[in-house]
């Protein structure tokens, strides 16, 4: 399989029916289908309330996820008690939080798969997720080193579930843990360390790899690139190609050292910003171009770059008008085209 210039989603989209964003999704990108997520079809589809099912001491308001710790000790046992067990149905996505994957699910029993080289799932991240809850004082849930460490095991086993389901289609898969409170990793507004974000990303990826499987960190901010080339088992980084391309050279060395162990960067060159759309195709993969002119000036080998290259948006597309997804991917689409050759 050639991975260079294959395009993807990242997840979330502004319909509200499931049907229609697939459409959209093997009509632009038949390489790399996603499922959406639909964060406008129900509350239950937002980014971290979609995958907190089976969590304990989460509960789903019409304001979103709180933390509720009457009965944590109880709650905490019967959860480590489904993960000793091993029991990641118990972890499944309902319809009810995720008809995009039921729905994608659906489609692909019925489509021809010949010309799908990858099928792609995500789950939040789990220091987003932990970053998004707080406690009785506060205080967010991401510095409860027992939270969060519950928070990490059921994400994990979110993740096996996705897995399983889509195995059986016979294709290698790609999981994106998608980390975008980690843009702004290293300043005030994330007081986490480098070395808890590389253990929690790396104990992530040894619960879910495999051979048929690619573990991917999504995050859409300027960060520290170094957090996730310095994670164990992560084998794509998604980042901002358009908006943060300058500030993610600067990592040229850890880039190299990625690319090195066999890594991929998923580049997401077409903005997804509230502004309409000035530049083509040609304008976009130019810039593109540009960027591994950069990065091979820096001593990063040119080859390995254009052979492990995917392609995305900038980030997710869920808060846009609906009038706009369509061009987004079809200039994806045209970017894809203009690589591949």
């Amino acid at each position: 399989m050639q991975i260079r210039g294959l395009a993807t989603g990242i997840g979330s989209l502004p319909y509200q029916e499931a049907d229609k964003a697939l459409d959209i999704i093997f009509k632009y990108l038949p390489e790399v289908p996603f499922w959406p997520q639909l964060p406008r079809r129900d509350i239950r589809e937002g980014m971290s309330v979609q995958f907190s099912e089976g969590l304990p001491c989460l509960r789903v308001t019409r304001q979103g996820l709180i933390y509720d710790p009457a009965n944590r000790e109880k709650e905490l046992e019967d959860f480590y008690g489904r993960i000793i067990l091993g029991e990641p149905d118990y972890f499944g996505i309902s319809t009810d939080f995720s008809s995009g994957f039921t729905h994608f699910i659906s489609r692909l029993k019925e489509h021809d798969l010949n010309g799908v080289e990858l099928l792609k799932c995500h789950i939040s991240g789990p220091f987003t997720f932990a970053a998004g809850v707080k406690d009785e004082k506060g205080i967010a849930l991401l510095h409860d080193e027992i939270m969060m460490q519950a928070i990490l095991k059921g994400l994990s086993f979110k993740a096996l579930w996705q897995l399983r389901a889509l195995e059986t289609f016979g294709k290698k898969t790609i999981l994106f843990v998608d980390e975008p409170y980690l843009g702004c990793f290293g300043s005030a507004y994330t007081p986490i360390n480098r070395e808890a974000v590389i253990k929690g990303l790396s104990e992530l990826t040894d619960a879910v790899k495999s051979d048929n499987v690619l573990v991917g960190v999504h995050c859409c901010g300027n960060t520290d690139w170094s957090i996730f080339t310095g994670a164990r088992g992560v084998d794509i980084i998604s980042f901002d190609a358009f908006n943060f391309l300058e500030r993610f050279i600067l990592y040229a060395g850890d880039i190299e050292f990625f690319l090195e162990r066999g890594g991929i960067l998923c580049w997401g060159i077409v903005p997804t910003g509230d502004a309409p759309l000035e530049e083509d195709a040609v304008a976009l993969a130019d810039r593109l171009k540009r960027g591994i002119d950069a990065l091979a000036a820096k001593g990063v080998k040119r080859e390995r770059l254009l052979e492990n290259l995917l392609l995305s948006p900038s980030c997710g597309l869920g808060t846009l008008a609906e009038s706009r997804v369509e061009p987004i991917f079809e200039l994806l689409r045209e970017i894809s085209v203009i690589l591949r050759r």
